[in-house]
């Protein structure tokens, strides 16, 4: 039975809704019906104040939407892979990606100043523990304060004096076109992302074959190694929103290198595993990495 229609469940939010728009487009060249895409506020965007943690973790900007999908309601969901839990939802399966956009960081600051001009105690935004904790290694005479919000309200933040400069991910920006805005760029050697940085994911029923078929043909092959070599090591670290480790991984001459790092707690220590190994044998890389880490933080990256 051919499907007369693909409804695709997203966030609300204007960039949650590029990406849910990028995915209809690649699923146009293969899928001659009507595709639409359904909004769904999750809890996640409903409270925007409190750190992620102390709600309930990522799942709350998936929860919603995969019982969407759960329920028939929705065909496929369309995620940021860095939002989603690295241990997928029963009956569910994460496996189709298009191809990765830009996984680097980028600052925006008052008065387009880089990092390392800024005036000491200047107030520095950004919800993630890892790049709180790998920017203090860098300065530690800054303050660092939780800012929630998508991303133009976190830029209004800014404007209006809340904070001295943000931290954001570059993919998102060139998403919604506010490239002029960026001050400075780190590459992945300076700050390593969060695993599934830069990558859209798609999410559809395990049994729907008709719609994993179709998934199959817009699935980028190389995104798809790349995400599931760098969600591997968080599964191994059983790594939440709070676990402050950068994953990322890159295929080069059909090998493919993993450059992680995780900190303690209270970011004081950090443990580091850059190897390199067979592109093909990517799991069994990311499952050692993932063990040494653990090993070496010792149960120091966990609550």
């Amino acid at each position: 039975m051919k499907k007369d229609k693909i409804v695709i469940g997203s966030r609300g939010s204007k960039l949650a809704l590029i990406y849910a728009e990028n995915v209809k487009l690649e699923l146009e060249k293969e899928f001659s019906n009507k595709i639409e895409i359904k909004k769904i506020v999750t809890s996640g965007d409903k409270n925007q104040k409190d750190r992620l943690s102390n709600l309930g973790g990522k799942g709350l900007f998936c929860t919603k939407i995969e019982n969407e999908l759960i329920n028939n309601e929705i065909d496929i969901a369309v995620h940021a892979l860095k939002d989603m839990p690295s241990v997928e939802t029963k009956g569910l399966t994460t496996n189709f990606f298009l191809k990765r956009n830009s996984p680097n960081e980028i600052l925006i600051s008052k008065g387009n100043i880089k990092f390392e001009d800024l005036k000491s105690n200047s107030i520095i935004g950004t919800s993630s523990y890892r790049r709180e904790f790998q920017l203090k290694q860098k300065r530690s005479d800054l303050n660092y304060k939780l800012i929630r919000g998508n991303v133009d309200t976190r830029i209004k933040k800014l404007e209006n004096g809340e904070y001295d400069a943000i931290l954001l991910s570059k993919a998102g920006i060139d998403a919604l076109g506010f490239n002029e805005k960026i001050s400075q760029e780190f590459d992945v050697d300076e700050l390593i992302p969060c695993a599934g940085q830069g990558i859209i994911a798609i999410q559809c029923r395990d049994n729907d074959n008709e719609m994993k078929d179709i998934l199959e043909k817009i699935n980028n092959k190389e995104s798809r190694i790349l995400a599931n070599a760098e969600r591997e090591v968080l599964k191994i670290l059983e790594g939440d929103c709070d676990t402050a480790i950068g994953v990322y991984a890159k295929i080069e001459n059909e090998k493919i290198n993993l450059k992680t790092e995780l900190f303690s707690v209270d970011g004081n220590e950090r443990y580091f595993v850059n190897e390199s190994g067979e592109k093909e044998s990517f799991l069994s890389l990311s499952k050692s990495i993932g063990e040494q880490l653990k090993s070496k933080s010792n149960g120091s990256h966990k609550k």
